[in-house]
């Protein structure tokens, strides 16, 4: 069973638990739901999509490798080089509806969703504070060694 998606202007054939990295959306976690279906396939046989549903979860948002852009021209002593990262989402399909049938991914392929960005940074200061904490004691460390002469 899969289905032909299309988002950001390009087309997908996914199936229940696949993992895609689509261009990037705006929902940062939760579930979302795919509107622009084209075609499914089931037992073999592809139809259109009628009143297809595609869920899916997303896991987390990034950037793709670097791109380098070369520009070049001859004679003219000119090059110039500049790189881009695409941003992307990922994506993993839950479920996908037919007809009235429901196609769901087993439980044991899907994946957990990243922990939000903000809660990743609560555990920083808390290092900056154990650092500080540490940094006199090194210094007090420092002064009580002297030198004989």
């Amino acid at each position: 069973m899969y289905a032909v998606i299309r988002t950001g202007g390009k087309q997908y054939r996914v199936a229940p638990g696949d993992v895609i990295k689509v261009e990037k959306l705006a929902p940062e976690g939760g579930d979302f739901e795919f509107n622009d279906i084209l075609a499914v396939s089931s037992d073999g046989k592809i139809s259109p999509a009628g009143d297809a549903k595609v869920s899916a979860r997303v896991l987390g948002e990034g950037r793709g490798e670097k791109i380098l852009v070369f520009h070049y021209k001859r004679k003219k002593q000119y090059k110039k080089l500049a790189g881009h990262r695409q941003p992307f989402t990922a994506v993993q399909i839950t479920e996908i509806n037919v007809g009235g049938q429901s196609f769901k991914a087993d439980e044991a392929k899907l994946k957990q969703p990243a922990k939000p960005k903000a809660e990743k940074k609560e555990a920083a200061p808390a290092k900056r504070a154990a650092k500080k904490s540490a940094a006199p004691k090194k210094a007090a460390a420092k002064k009580s060694t002297t030198k004989k002469k």
